[in-house]
């Protein structure tokens, strides 16, 4: 199964939109899926369904820290270098969505006062585009990767 499909599956399992990102992603790095997915658990909602930065986004987060994060403290270069893929992987969700906000994707003014996600129904699927989001976020980096292969191969 692609990643994407993967990713798409994850959330249709009941998974979180974070979850359901970068768990698609994890085996790139040797993590195990249960580590991922313990990660990336409270980033969902956008952030513990508070409704700020979407759930997807910062799975792409975790990814692109994995892919390009620097582990010297001092090596401005390579924290410039994970700041500028970031920055590329949020500017094409925002240009495709408008914003990488959780609750104006879904419409609303502010969070629920609740911080218990929402019964996974037909009805959910229909109302939400956290199933699209997913897919897109998960498109978004496999093309970033395909992307940079192609670089390299040059």
């Amino acid at each position: 199964m692609d990643r994407v499909n993967e990713a798409v599956s994850l959330f249709e399992e009941g998974y979180n939109c974070c979850q359901s990102v970068f768990a698609a992603f994890c085996d790139r790095y040797g993590m195990n899926r249960e580590t991922a997915l313990k990660i990336s658990a409270s980033f969902g909602g956008g952030m513990g369904r508070m409704r700020e930065v979407c759930g997807t986004v910062s799975g792409m987060a975790l990814v692109c820290g994995l892919e390009t994060g620097s582990t010297d403290g001092r090596d401005s270069d390579a924290k410039k270098h994970n700041y500028e893929v970031m920055r590329e992987l949020a500017g094409r969700f925002r240009e495709n969505n408008g914003t990488i906000i959780c609750r104006e994707l879904l419409g609303l003014d502010r969070a629920p006062q609740s911080a218990r996600p929402e019964e996974r129904t037909v009805d959910y699927y229909k109302k939400r585009p956290c199933k699209r989001l997913v897919q897109e976020a998960a498109e978004i980096l496999t093309q970033y990767f395909e992307m940079e292969s192609e670089e390299v191969g040059k």
